[in-house]
C-alpha cells in the first residue's frame, strides 16, 4: 500500500510540473504582441523564389546558346529538334540543369573571347545536348 501512495504522489507531482511548465511557456494576456521578427516576410519570399529564378536563368543560358548559329548547326548535325531539347530541360533536376547552364555560359564567354573556335563550340553544344537528353533518359 505504501508503494501505491508513492506512485500516486509521484504521478501528481509530475502532472503539476508539466502543467507549470506549459503555463510558463504560454504567453500571458498582458504581454505585448511581437512586432519584430528575426526574418521579414519579404526575405522569406525572396529566399523561396531564389531556386526558381536560378533554374530559369540556367534554362535561359542553354536556350541562348542553342539559338546561336553554332547551336542551330549542332542541333542539325545531331538531328535533334530544339523543342525536344527544350522539353527535356524542363524534366532535368535542378542540380543537372545548373551544371549544364554553367557550361553553356562558360562556352559562350570562351567563344566571345576567342578562346575557342566555332567548330569547338559546336562540339561543346553537341555534348550539352547529349547531356540534356541523357539526363532525362536515365
Amino acid at each position: 500500500m505504501n508503494s501505491r501512495k508513492y506512485l500516486w504522489a509521484l504521478g501528481s507531482a509530475l502532472l503539476l510540473l508539466a502543467g507549470a511548465g506549459a503555463s510558463a511557456q504560454s504567453p500571458t494576456r498582458d504581454a505585448p504582441p511581437q512586432s519584430h521578427h528575426v526574418v521579414s516576410l519579404d526575405e522569406l519570399n525572396q529566399d523561396a523564389a531564389r531556386p526558381a529564378q536560378s533554374r530559369q536563368a540556367d534554362q535561359d543560358a542553354v536556350r541562348e546558346l542553342l539559338k546561336t548559329a553554332e547551336g542551330q548547326e549542332a542541333l542539325r548535325r545531331a538531328k535533334v529538334d530544339y523543342q525536344r531539347v527544350d522539353k527535356a530541360m524542363a524534366q532535368m533536376s535542378d542540380e543537372d540543369l545548373a551544371k549544364i547552364g554553367e557550361r553553356s555560359r562558360q562556352a559562350k564567354v570562351d567563344f566571345a573571347a576567342g578562346g575557342i573556335g566555332s567548330t569547338l563550340l559546336i562540339v561543346i553544344i553537341l555534348i550539352i545536348v547529349l547531356a540534356i537528353v541523357l539526363a532525362v533518359v536515365f
